[in-house]
């Protein structure tokens, strides 16, 4: 940044009235652009989120699925035992035989009941999981519709601004190179403060072109000289003539 310092305070404030300049116009494109970039990375991250959710459901269901499928499984076990013991029970020899094969067949055939309870449960919530999938599913869809409507909007911006953007971009940078670390620090601050993004602002009606504050005149005089960098006391804002203002035009 050694260059920099050869440059007078008159070069140094006609740089920063054309970077503000210019910066303005940059905040014009971003205007135009508004919310949409916001809103486009917001759909996406809906979307995304929907999506997690939509593959949540079906690994749910999934699971659910096979969960019934092990019950019905189960319950051919449980009846092929049925059999089984029902059938031994024709050749039993003493009372302590048939009860225990009794026994046997109740909890089998208790084992079947529970089973179907399994599945009857089991198969309700795969519907209520199915019902909230088909809304996921809805969401995704209209949400995806949104998003391209809003990234076609973006886009068309982007196509009709970007060759003057790129322009104004490298404006930009021409500016900042004639002007010192320090002072860019201030002027960067001072437009992250403001919602207009005016940082440097001509005197107008005696009033600083920013606030609107009060300029005394022998403050007036010493912004017409160019030897220092003043700025308002009111709102901190760098302040120049109307002259220098009106000479650099921004094209």
């Amino acid at each position: 940044m050694s260059a920099v310092k050869d440059f007078s305070v008159e070069e140094k404030l006609s740089s920063l009235v054309q970077l503000q300049k210019i910066d303005s116009k940059l905040d014009e494109i971003q205007i135009l652009k508004g919310e949409l970039p916001i809103e486009v990375k917001d759909l996406e991250d809906e979307i995304e989120g929907l999506h997690a959710r939509q593959t949540r459901i079906e690994e749910e269901i999934n699971g659910m699925q096979e969960f019934i499928n092990q019950k019905k499984e189960a319950i051919k076990e449980a009846e092929a035992l049925i059999k089984k013991y029902e059938k031994q029970s024709d050749n039993v020899k003493n009372n302590r035989e048939f009860e225990a094969i009794n026994k046997e067949i109740e909890m089998q055939t208790l084992e079947v009941k529970l089973c179907e309870k399994h599945i009857k449960d089991a198969t309700e919530e795969i519907a209520d999981k199915a019902k909230q999938l088909e809304i996921a599913k809805k969401a995704v869809g209209s949400k995806e519709n949104n998003l391209n409507a809003k990234k076609a909007e973006l886009e068309k911006i982007i196509g009709e601004t970007e060759k003057e953007e790129k322009h104004y971009n490298k404006e930009a940078a021409a500016a900042r190179a004639h002007v010192d670390e320090r002072l860019l620090t201030s002027y960067d601050r001072i437009r992250k403060n403001y919602r207009n993004g005016l940082a440097v602002v001509p005197v107008e009606r005696d009033s600083c072109g920013g606030c609107f504050h009060a300029i005394p005149p022998q403050k007036q005089s010493e912004i017409k000289l160019r030897k220092k960098v003043i700025v308002c006391e009111n709102c901190g804002r760098i302040l120049v003539d109307t002259d220098l203002n009106d000479s650099i035009e921004v094209k």
